[in-house]
């Protein structure tokens, strides 16, 4: 009993390490880049010991993969839930519509990431690759396959379809946000998600 014990407390204290050396990661990440980023300060921002950071993560790489896939699965969850997408087109897309664009406009550091990303994409694809396959990729399923299964809407082609409603929320945060163009090019959440709204459910009238 005493030995189940002592095994508990190390794994969560190592958990708590895990979490910390996370939280110190994502500090470094957004303030030096992929590329700038350094271990040192990981483990300095995260309080423990270079070596503790290397015996859970071998590598700067493997840390932030780790980092964006706990981050993509947090966002994810928060937008769709753990249960599937069912009811009446009009309203099922406009709540996940908004929660997807109020997350994104509102999680600055959720911007910050994609900047890191955007940024370094050129000299570090697979770090890109990550977030698509974390969020882009199921997301885009769960939500072709909800319009395929609603006949109802017409819709020729629901994995297209799905392209147009994503690009639409993420081009106007990419636009707004990371690229400060509010003044430039406005355009308030609520008519965007109306229009895109219409798009989809006219083809049922």
């Amino acid at each position: 009993m005493t030995h189940i014990k002592i095994n508990e407390v190390e794994r969560e204290g190592s958990s708590d390490k895990v979490e910390k050396i996370l939280q110190g990661a994502m500090q470094e990440f957004l303030a030096h880049g992929y590329a700038g980023a350094s271990m040192d300060r990981v483990a300095v921002g995260a309080g423990v010991s270079k070596a503790t950071v290397y015996s859970h993560f071998h590598d700067k790489e493997g840390l932030f993969k780790v980092l964006m896939e706990q981050l993509a699965r947090k966002r994810f969850e928060s937008v769709f839930g753990t249960q599937p997408l069912e009811g009446e087109p009009h309203i099922v897309l406009r709540e996940l519509l908004t929660k997807a664009l109020t997350q994104m406009l509102n999680d600055k550091e959720f911007q910050g990431f994609q900047r890191v990303l955007i940024g370094e994409s050129a000299r570090f694809p697979e770090l890109s690759q990550v977030f698509l396959s974390c969020i882009a990729k199921p997301g885009s399923e769960i939500i072709s396959q909800y319009l395929a299964s609603r006949q109802e809407l017409n819709i020729p082609d629901p994995e297209a379809m799905v392209w147009i409603l994503m690009g639409s929320i993420v081009h106007l945060v990419i636009a707004q946000e990371i690229m400060h163009g509010k003044d430039i090019i406005p355009m308030e959440s609520d008519r965007l998600i109306d229009a895109l709204t219409h798009l989809i459910t006219k083809c049922a009238d």
